[in-house]
């Protein structure tokens, strides 16, 4: 079975451990985080501060992006952009890794403590019930600060997530109606 996460797709692009997962990965990607990949690549500002290492996410990023133009991927993603919080059919990449495009919709609940991307993310988690991969530490902080009832996981801990990860039925977490 295959663990599902959230992420940017911009993050499986930086941190190259991402792509040679030990067990099968479904990555869930907003669709409006692929957009983003468009924006990285071609802006002037430098991604990493090594010269070497931004060419390499750069060409990463390029990569990427000619992933989810292919013919058939293209397709997919853009039956699911066709009706809000529709899921793509699985992109594959590899036998170990896929992923589905989400067309996740912005709603003002979360729009002031978060910016757009990281509001898609948190609800795309909550909505599908799966965790989060980031490597933003203030976005952590906010979800915790603002008691968000999403599981998230840094990126550091990948592994761990991928391996043992801890089941919803673990958590003790709160229901969003109780927030009410």
């Amino acid at each position: 079975m295959r663990r599902r996460f959230v992420i940017e797709a911009v993050l499986v692009a930086t941190y190259g451990h991402l792509l040679v997962p030990s067990r099968p990965i479904d990555y869930v990607v907003p669709y409006s985080s692929i957009a983003e990949l468009y924006e990285m690549r071609d802006g002037a500002d430098p991604l990493m501060d090594d010269p070497d290492d931004d060419g390499h996410v750069k060409n990463k990023i390029n990569e990427l992006i000619a992933f989810f133009e292919d013919s058939l991927n293209r397709k997919k993603i853009e039956k699911a952009m066709q009706v809000p919080w529709r899921e793509s059919s699985p992109l594959l990449l590899n036998d170990l890794i896929q992923f589905t495009v989400v067309h996740a919709v912005d709603n003002a609940h979360y729009g002031e403590m978060f910016d757009p991307i990281e509001t898609e993310l948190l609800l795309t988690g909550l909505k599908l019930k799966l965790p989060l991969l980031s490597d933003q530490f203030e976005f952590q902080d906010k979800l915790i600060e603002a008691e968000v009832p999403v599981q998230i996981y840094d990126i550091e801990d990948f592994e761990f997530a991928v391996e043992e990860g801890i089941s919803s039925s673990e958590l003790d977490l709160p229901h969003e109606s109780d927030r009410f």
